[in-house]
């Protein structure tokens, strides 16, 4: 029998082979073998070979920039390719699970979890309800931490389409010729493609970008993920999924989130909402059109001829008029994304009227629907048309409903200027009591009222738009209103208020956001205090939105205190919503890389506290784990199934409450941990200068990725840099010091006292605290010691080397106390796909890295450089594509 990893292996051997073709046609032999002496000398290092490591080191040391681009380009392509290998790879294991008849359902699948489900004793009727009742919203935004081009990113998924075929163990000598061919020749159109982004995108650049993935992948993969679990309902409860039922739903950041990015202006969220629809109107179209080519049946219920008469072709005759008028909504937003109409306006689009509402096409599939099942064609209903169905219910006509979020500091300035020209006073120095009785005074009176003579400054009268704007978007484009840095209840009393102001319909749901660690700690009070007020309660309707950040809170504390914070606030939230009758659903704001949340989601779920996922919940999806996680059909539904299965689980299973000792000892250790992880960054006076020479977060701003800024206003290095760069940086020297910074100070201290057992028994029994050393064992098989030093050595002022060799140190220690409280002798040996991932690698970042180590060395001395910028971004690429999770 082969080893599961024999074919990976193979992929992974033949893309390399053909890789080195390309760089022999395009740059000759001379280049192909210097690469070769790169990768050799690089794997020997690896291998022990610290002679031949450090010739490479001198080797790469001594090449020009001119030099240094194409090298290592090709290091990054090849990385590339290795992550589409590795995803086609979860694909065929996959398939390899379904092929084994009689074997165990794959970890996590709808059959596992609702087989195990059963076996525990759960009711049929329980488990079936729950289904029906589930509501899972994945929140894709667009945090720059994709650095892959789109054009280059459509290559590499041909690849891993030529892979999949390269499977069938049917083909022919000559198509296993032309299917080599057909991978050459995308590796050679990736390869004489630049992977730089020459500007920086506008939000609805990057909302177009976003949906390329509903396009592409889970337009179809949506209705296939609902059909396996059909499947399994039928199979083990004897019940259908409802058409109706939707366990998962689709919402956005792109083009919504303004918090801290000027670029997202009002028009911005106006065009991004009607790019929505246009491209909902013109997949619908291209599903009517099948369906009208695909029901030719004559025979049709009473009910259906009813609505067409007599005709030979009812189905037919149903469908065309949808159709056209599909046709027409899609005419319609497009020129109003081109600003050719003015809303409301129907002009250019001919006599039919354009879909407003679901219901309008829902109705009348419907209607086909249940014909086909009374004509006694029940098989065919079952088809295109119930996915089409199906789609309605997940996508409505907007494809992806669109969140906005601000700043709470932005709605109190311009509630003061509001309330200033009524000659109420000045909102901003009134107490939290007074900010609160005149809001709800005004939201019960129907008196939110903004004077007409209002003289606003820029920020102020931009805020104002985005309410005025939010009244003219059709209210099923809308998800939730997110407000950052939400502390008081007037916080979300102040977004009630100015939506009714500016007269939005159908409001929107206001969603407060705790991401300090401060705010985590208050979160059970600010909520306690809100659902106080019986105006708001009654708003709700006993449905209340919370959501909990994962980046600023591990930034500031450290990772493990967050994540212990994270916990426990999710504990009171879920207390404070069950004492005051209200269904609370959590809103989990991660990030792609370890230090931001982020993680298998299997583990991630099942390692919530129990009874904070009470069949709902929404978690965003961020940057570059967007394309890893539904880049591909088959990827796309497992991760859709993962996910369901997982709040399946979480509900109807909840995780092993934590005993009193656990709960005091992980008090102890996040305390130990914060003072530690303060001290180094708030404490150490030269940290901050240290940070900014060794890696190269100032210089990540070459990248042009995103259109928000790396930075909010501030001066605090720290303080007022993002997240995302804040991960994004210490990732690139390899340290990645977020992750654990400060772990290793609490596990110290606590396995001195003798707690080593108890440390043991926690990572054995408690999920949550086993997710937490898994995770950070994943990021520690990841790290180089010897590679950040190198980065210290040449970029780092003598006075800041001890800082380094401080850093490393400690990354030692945890390594060792990770390995001592999983009992593992190596790190993730449990895991030989992920290692075997490390393992190839590593070699090829390596070469990239000491490059980059070198471009830093002289861009700083030569700033100005664009040969230096341009071949430094190539290395931040290959990097990122090396580490795979980055920010």
């Amino acid at each position: 029998m082969k080893d599961p990893l024999f074919f990976l292996k193979e992929d992974i051997h033949l893309l390399g082979d053909l890789l080195g073709e390309v760089l022999k046609e395009q740059l000759g032999l001379d280049f192909f073998e210097s690469v070769e002496t790169v990768r050799k000398l690089s794997k020997s290092g690896r291998a022990g070979k610290d002679k031949d490591f450090y010739h490479l080191l001198d080797l790469l040391r001594n090449l020009s920039a001119e030099q240094m681009i194409p090298l290592s380009r090709a290091f990054s392509q090849f990385l590339s390719l290795a992550n589409f290998a590795e995803n086609h790879h979860r694909i065929r294991r996959r398939r390899d699970y379904e092929l084994k008849a009689g074997a165990s359902a794959q970890r996590g699948s709808t059959e596992d979890v609702v087989s195990e489900l059963l076996r525990q004793g759960q009711s049929p009727e329980l488990i079936l309800q729950t289904v029906k009742d589930m509501r899972i919203q994945l929140v894709l935004t667009a945090h720059p931490t994709e650095i892959n081009r789109r054009t280059l990113q459509s290559k590499y998924l041909n690849i891993a389409k030529s892979l999949n075929t390269k499977d069938r163990k049917d083909l022919t000598p000559r198509e296993k010729r032309e299917l080599r061919i057909a991978l050459k020749r995308e590796i050679m159109a990736a390869w004489m493609t630049s992977e730089i982004h020459e500007q920086r995108p506008t939000p609805v650049e990057e909302a177009r970008g976003g949906l390329v993935i509903f396009e592409t992948v889970l337009w179809n993969a949506l209705p296939n993920y609902l059909r396996i679990m059909d499947e399994v309902l039928r199979k083990h409860l004897g019940h259908s999924l409802p058409l109706e039922s939707c366990p998962i739903r689709f919402d956005s950041w792109m083009g919504g989130d303004r918090d801290g990015n000027p670029s997202v202006t009002p028009e911005m969220t106006r065009k991004t909402v009607y790019m929505t629809r246009w491209l909902a109107a013109e997949l619908y179209y291209v599903e009517l059109e099948a369906l009208v080519k695909d029901l030719s049946m004559q025979e049709s219920s009473a009910e259906l001829k009813a609505v067409v008469g007599s005709r030979l072709e009812p189905y037919r005759a149903l469908l065309r008029p949808l159709r056209e008028r599909m046709r027409a909504t899609g005419f319609y937003y497009y020129e109003l994304y081109n600003k050719r109409v003015h809303p409301g306006k129907r002009s250019g689009v001919g006599e039919e009227k354009v879909f407003t509402e679901a219901k309008e096409l829902l109705e009348p599939l419907m209607l086909a629907y249940h014909s086909l099942i009374k004509t006694g064609a029940g098989i065919i209903a079952e088809g295109r048309l119930a996915d089409v169905i199906r789609r309605v219910h997940v996508f409505g006509l907007t494809l992806v409903r669109l969140d906005v979020r601000q700043d709470s500091s932005r709605h109190a300035s311009l509630l003061r200027m509001i309330l200033q020209a009524r000659g109420v006073g000045d909102y901003q120095s009134f107490s939290e009591k007074q900010k609160q009785e005149f809001l709800v005074a005004d939201l019960q009176n129907s008196q939110a009222v903004i004077p007409e003579s209002l003289f606003l400054n820029d920020e102020d009268a931009d805020t104002l738009s985005t309410f005025q704007v939010l009244a003219d978007l059709p209210a099923d484009s809308m998800g939730a209103y997110v407000i950052s840095m939400a502390r008081e209840p007037s916080d979300i009393l102040a977004v009630e208020w100015l939506q009714k102001a500016c007269a939005v319909k159908v409001p929107l749901r206001v969603v407060p956001l705790f991401e300090q660690v401060e705010d985590l700690r208050n979160s059970g009070r600010t909520l306690e205090a809100l659902f106080s007020v019986p105006w708001y309660l009654q708003r709700i309707k006993g449905q209340q939105e919370i959501m909990i950040g994962y980046s600023d809170s591990a930034k500031t504390a450290g990772r493990l205190t967050a994540s212990w914070e994270l916990y426990q606030a999710q504990e009171v939230i879920t207390e404070v919503c069950t004492r005051y009758g209200v269904h609370g659903t959590l809103f989990h704001g991660r990030g792609g890389s370890v230090s931001r949340g982020g993680g298998p989601t299997y583990k991630a779920i099942a390692a919530q506290p129990p009874g904070s996922i009470q069949g709902t919940m929404r978690v965003t999806e961020q940057g570059e784990m967007i394309l890893t996680k539904f880049g591909l059909p088959e990827l796309a539904i497992r991760n859709l199934e993962l996910y369901s299965s997982a709040v399946l689980e979480a509900t109807l299973r909840p995780a092993l409450t934590p005993t009193p000792a656990w709960r005091k000892h992980m008090q102890e250790l996040s305390e130990s941990a914060e003072i530690s992880y303060r001290q180094v960054i708030e404490h150490t006076p030269e940290f901050i200068d240290y940070f900014q020479a060794a890696t190269p977060e100032r210089e990540l701003a070459f990248l042009k990725v995103g259109s928000r800024p790396p930075r909010r206003k501030g001066t605090g290095a720290i303080k007022s840099l993002r997240a995302i760069p804040w991960s994004f940086a210490w990732t690139q020297t390899r340290l990645h010091l977020p992750t654990w910074l400060g772990m290793e100070k609490a596990f110290e201290k606590s396995i001195e006292k003798g707690a080593l057992e108890e440390i043991r028994t926690m990572y054995e029994q408690w999920p949550f605290f086993r997710s937490t050393i898994d995770l950070v064992e994943m990021v520690l098989a990841k790290s180089d010691s010897r590679i950040a030093a190198l980065y210290d050595e040449a970029l780092v002022p003598n006075s800041l080397k001890p800082i380094g060799e401080e850093m490393r140190f400690r990354l030692q220690k945890i390594t060792d106390f990770v390995l001592q409280i999983n009992r593992h002798s190596t790190l993730v040996e449990d895991n030989p796909t992920l290692k075997r991932s490390i393992q190839v690698r590593n070699p090829y970042v390596d070469p990239i890295n000491l490059m980059q180590i070198e471009l830093l060395r002289r861009l700083r001395k030569d700033p100005n450089s664009e040969i230096f910028k341009k071949a430094l971004v190539i290395t931040i690429n290959g990097i990122a594509a090396g580490m795979r999770n980055t920010g």
